[in-house]
């Protein structure tokens, strides 16, 4: 599949020196040059602040949701989710109801690494526990968000720590089916303490991470869809990646800054997507948030 068109965009962080807060007047600019290439969908992503509590967040969504009626929100990772009730002494089932009444349409699965708690103690100790992630799509599944799972490996995690991470998700799949897609990339040590914590950490080789893709399309058995991560293996191994059990190649990005300050900077538009799946003997289609296909581009005939 050729995913939909999206947007990367950092809300907040705090305390570093390049922080930044987007105005909603910036965060417009952005979702007026996602309309202008057909986008469907602006992903958030931030950090987490210190001083914006959940009425900042909701009027965010609504203002969003006002000014652009034809964009679906995909936003807001369980990281910032956890944030934004413990600083609003709230719980994460009330956060994610008042966001979805304003027009949150589905969450992001970030942050969750490897859902270990002995890997996440290491790679990183200020993210929530693996038990609390889960936690969050839960009550996003039970309040009718939809969201998606992650999986980030090539840290100190070992083989039977990416099985747990694995079965996790499986039977919380099991449980509510509100993941709608997998997605697994490797760790980009590049530019990362943790590298520099850890020399023993290498960049994963594609061929290992075809082989964990293949697997996990094997064990998520009740995932409809695996995406494939070309972000950070590139556009060619993204390609490959859809004859080792991925269906989806994921999305072009109008801004990503997270993998590319690890030094990933793979770029790719519709055009190349299109090709790239052609190329396979497969029908390339674009799609929204929901899977729903909106356009396919079907071979013409000799």
């Amino acid at each position: 599949m050729l995913g939909r068109l999206q947007v990367l965009c950092f809300l907040s962080s705090a305390k570093d020196d390049d922080a930044y807060v987007l105005s909603f007047e910036e965060i417009g600019q952005k979702i007026e040059e996602l309309i202008a290439i057909g986008g469907t969908q602006i992903l958030f992503q931030g950090g987490v602040h210190p001083k914006l509590k959940i009425e900042w967040y909701e009027d965010l969504v609504a203002w969003i949701t006002e000014h652009y009626p034809m964009i679906t929100i995909h936003g807001f990772s369980a990281i910032e989710i956890d944030y934004i009730a413990k600083i609003s002494k709230i719980s994460y089932k009330e956060v994610l109801q008042r966001l979805n009444a304003k027009g949150l349409f589905s969450i992001p699965g970030a942050g969750a690494e490897i859902l270990s708690d002995r890997v996440r103690d290491v790679i990183a100790p200020k993210k929530l526990n693996a038990d609390d992630w889960i936690q969050v799509h839960r009550d996003a599944h039970n309040v009718g968000i939809k969201s998606t799972a992650t999986m980030m490996f090539g840290t100190v995690e070992t083989d039977e720590e990416i099985i747990e991470h694995w079965e996790r998700i499986r039977a919380l799949q099991d449980e509510t089916g509100g993941f709608r897609a997998f997605i697994m990339w490797s760790f980009q040590p590049d530019n990362t303490k943790l590298s520099q914590e850890h020399p023993e950490i290498t960049k994963q080789s594609s061929n290992r991470y075809l082989r964990l893709l293949a697997v996990s399309r094997l064990y998520l058995d009740n995932f409809p869809n695996i995406q494939s991560s070309w972000v950070t293996q590139g556009s060619y191994i993204g390609q490959l990646a859809l004859l080792f059990g991925a269906n989806d190649l994921g999305s072009t990005m109008m801004e990503e800054n997270v993998v590319a300050a690890a030094g990933a900077r793979n770029r790719m538009n519709q055009e190349e997507m299109i090709q790239l799946i052609s190329d396979i003997g497969e029908i390339p289609a674009k799609r929204d948030t929901a899977y729903n296909i909106l356009e396919t581009f079907e071979k013409e005939s000799v």
